[in-house]
């Protein structure tokens, strides 16, 4: 490997398997067309997965059933809006299944986006990134927007105490901080919900 190549498999390599990885995220190291051919050459070894143009993974395998597990498909989403420039956030099933609000895995995830709508696969999983005008896109940081389409999606007459701790558990301080900043762009039901996460 060259330097540029051992750099972004060291980085890859500590960020652990099933991260997914935007070109873009790798700028910082070498020009785009240097990045470009290392992420090209380290995908050709096998050292690590290439997912779609300009989005990798280092694959893990399940020994035990002797499959390559998919990526993540939080990550994977989030990976496509750093390439594309756009905003993604998990539709309010997605969004409660991930919070542990809801054991119904969506056979099918949808993500939000104001970019455009696409249909991306990752081993025998597919997500549907669906185009939603900028008026309805959740506003807020990622976590904040995904907090406020579960709580959105399980309607207000299901939350209850046990909810909030299940998203208090979820959150580090500092997105519970983002969190309660972000009450202005919600409506006033979800924001009463927001600041009982957040007084915990």
């Amino acid at each position: 490997m060259d330097a540029i190549q051992t750099r972004i498999f060291s980085r890859i390599r500590r960020l652990g398997p099933r991260k997914v990885h935007a070109s873009k995220d790798f700028l910082d190291l070498g020009s785009r067309m240097a990045v470009d051919q290392a992420l090209s050459r380290l995908a050709k070894a096998k050292t690590i997965k290439r997912f779609c143009r300009g989005i990798y993974f280092l694959p893990k395998l399940n020994r035990a059933l002797g499959i390559e597990l998919a990526p993540d498909m939080d990550e994977l989403a989030q990976a496509l809006a750093r390439k594309t420039g756009s905003r993604i956030v998990p539709s309010g099933a997605v969004a409660a299944n991930w919070l542990g609000l809801s054991t119904q895995v969506p056979a099918k995830p949808v993500y939000l986006t104001d970019g455009r709508t696409r249909t991306v696969r990752a081993g025998n999983l597919s997500i549907l990134i669906k185009h939603t005008p900028p008026k309805d896109f959740p506003l807020g940081s990622p976590t904040s927007a995904m907090v406020f389409q579960a709580l959105r999606y399980l309607g207000k007459d299901a939350i209850n105490a046990q909810t909030i701790v299940q998203i208090r558990r979820r959150l580090s301080g500092d997105e519970r901080r983002k969190l309660v900043k972000d009450i202005r762009y919600t409506t006033d039901w979800l924001a009463e919900a927001v600041r009982k996460v957040c007084d915990g």
